[in-house]
């Protein structure tokens, strides 16, 4: 019981603190625009009801956090998900694209550490231009990608796919080939005692002692995934995803 309490006691106060500060900067953001009506209608409210007009404005700098747990509500729950404006719709179009982005960078980096693994003209050659491809930030490369596909009439979920691959196959390649390398050297030599075959010696050996880092490699980059297929939408705002909503 103390080790719970331990655990929610920071969390929960950390959150109320944020809460507060959240509730502070929309009042200090909202108040400008607040003076300027409030001038206009000739009013002159007291310091309560003044505070209170900057956390229900219908188009607020900063929303309060009330406002938008309730435009979540109304958006998650009370509309039909067919509708564009609905958060599970366009939270399905944004997870559609992330899971075949995350499917097609799982499969090209197992494919690529085992062709660095077994071949060793790939390992000097391929390794350190995967290295470089991730120093190039995202943001430049998914207009280009959007742009250029659409020239050639390939649009909606495949662009975004391919920005989540170019972000999610680089964490599972080099997982994969750590732990294709992973077993020591005494376990190859008792495989080559027993006359395996490198394909045997893939299967039986290499394969099970990498299926950690593989795991642990695919947990970092669903994340990575997510993050491309949110990027890639933001050249296409107008279209549902949850990009669309963020800019909204």
């Amino acid at each position: 019981m103390d080790s719970f309490r331990d655990k929610i006691v920071p969390v929960t106060s950390i959150l109320l603190g944020v809460v507060v500060v959240w509730y502070v900067m929309a009042v200090i953001l909202n108040a400008p625009f607040q003076r300027d009506l409030d001038r206009r209608a000739n009013q002159t409210p007291g310091f309560v009801e003044f505070i209170g007009k900057t956390l229900v404005q219908p188009k607020p700098t900063l929303p309060a956090p009330h406002q938008v747990a309730v435009n979540f509500f109304e958006n998650t729950f009370l509309r039909s998900i067919t509708s564009n404006r609905s958060l599970v719709y366009n939270a399905w179009v944004t997870l559609s694209s992330t899971l075949l982005g995350f499917a097609f960078g799982t499969a090209l980096g197992i494919v690529i550490a085992v062709g660095i693994v077994h071949v060793a003209t790939l390992d000097r050659s391929l390794m350190p231009w995967i290295i470089a491809s991730q120093t190039i930030p995202i943001l430049a490369v998914a207009p280009m990608i959007i742009v250029v596909l659409a020239a050639v009439g390939i649009t909606g979920l495949i662009p975004k796919a391919l920005i989540s691959t170019y972000l999610s196959f680089f964490p599972v390649a080099v997982g994969m080939v750590k732990g294709l390398r992973s077993p020591e050297l005494t376990h190859l030599d008792l495989m080559h005692t027993y006359n395996a075959s490198a394909s045997q010696t893939f299967w039986k050996l290499r394969v099970p002692a990498s299926v950690p880092f593989l795991f642990t490699s695919m947990k970092v980059a669903v994340a990575a995934s997510l993050v491309g297929a949110i990027v890639g939408e933001f050249p296409n705002g107008a279209l549902p995803g949850i990009s669309a909503n963020m800019l909204a």
